[in-house]
Parts: C-alpha cells; sequence; structure tokens
C-alpha cells in the first residue's frame, strides 16, 4: 500500500522509479512513521550500478536523517501543545543517554519512536542530529555491503520463488 503510494508519487513528480531523487524520497518517508524500509531502493540502485555506491549511501542518509528530524519535531510540537507534565520515569533512559540514544534511530520498529521521543523530551537538537545521521550511516553502509555480497544466485532464487 504504502510502496505503490510512492510509486504514484514519483509518477505525479515525473521522477524515475530508479536514482537519487527516488533513494532521498524512500529514505526520507521510510524514516517517518510510517512502516516502510529503505534499504530495497538503496541496495536495487547500487546494484544495478555499483558506482554510485557512495552517492546513494550519503543521499539515503540524508533522507533518512531529515526524516528522523521530522519526528523530532513532531515529538517536540507534540510536547509543547499536549504535555504539561515532566517526561515519565519509562523513558528515564532516553534523558539519562541523551543525544547519543540516537544512534538507535536506525532501528526497525523502535528508530522512528525514539527520534520522536528525543523531541519530546527536547534532547539538545544538533547533538542529536548529528548521532541520528551516525547510526544512520553506520546501518546504509553495513546492510548494502552485506547485501551486496549474497551471491547473484541467491537473488535469482527469491526472484523466481516469489514469482
Amino acid at each position: 500500500m504504502i510502496e505503490s503510494a510512492v510509486l504514484w508519487l514519483l509518477n505525479i513528480l515525473a521522477i524515475p522509479t530508479v536514482g537519487l531523487t527516488s533513494v532521498f524520497l524512500i529514505s526520507f518517508v521510510s524514516a517517518t512513521l510510517l512502516p516502510m524500509g529503505s534499504e530495497p531502493a538503496v541496495f536495487a540502485v547500487i546494484k544495478v550500478n555499483p558506482s554510485m555506491f557512495w552517492p546513494v549511501i550519503l543521499v539515503a542518509t540524508v533522507g533518512n536523517t531529515l526524516g528522523g528530524v521530522v519526528d523530532y519535531w513532531m515529538g517536540y510540537v507534540a510536547k509543547q501543545t499536549f504535555a504539561k507534565e515532566r517526561s515519565s520515569r519509562w523513558f528515564g533512559w532516553l534523558e539519562r543517554f541523551g543525544p547519543k540514544t540516537m544512534l538507535l534511530g536506525w532501528m526497525p520498529g523502535i528508530g522512528d519512536p525514539i527520534c520522536t521521543l528525543a523531541g519530546w523530551l527536547k534532547l539538545p537538537f544538533w547533538p542529536s542530529v548529528f548521532y541520528m545521521a551516525i547510526g544512520k550511516i553506520v546501518r546504509y553502509i553495513l546492510m548494502t555491503w552485506l547485501l551486496l555480497n549474497v551471491p547473484d544466485g541467491f537473488w535469482r532464487q527469491v526472484g523466481d520463488w516469489l514469482a
């Protein structure tokens, strides 16, 4: 459903489905609270054009980090709008470790809410963005490297099995 919405958006904007712009948009959207992964797009573009490894990794990191900034901002605005009390003890570890917790911003399922909670708790913005970007670039480098080192025959078998 979300993937078809992204393809619809790319089509409306006349953006190719493979390229840096689509990697940026997919990485940005996947970093918000929408359940979508950007790794397949990053891997696909790099697999088709290995010489684009670093530009794709950097564009995906920037897009995903900016999506995390949107999460941070949503948490910050939500706190300003809805909450009058101090944060609960459940999120004390986030306050205790501060912006360094943004290194976990890449993790599926919990990364986006952690970025949102950072804004809610008003963790320092630029250090949070810095650690968020580190976590995300390490994820993209590691995931893409791992995927590129899987033999091509494996991906063909997966494609045949899914078809």
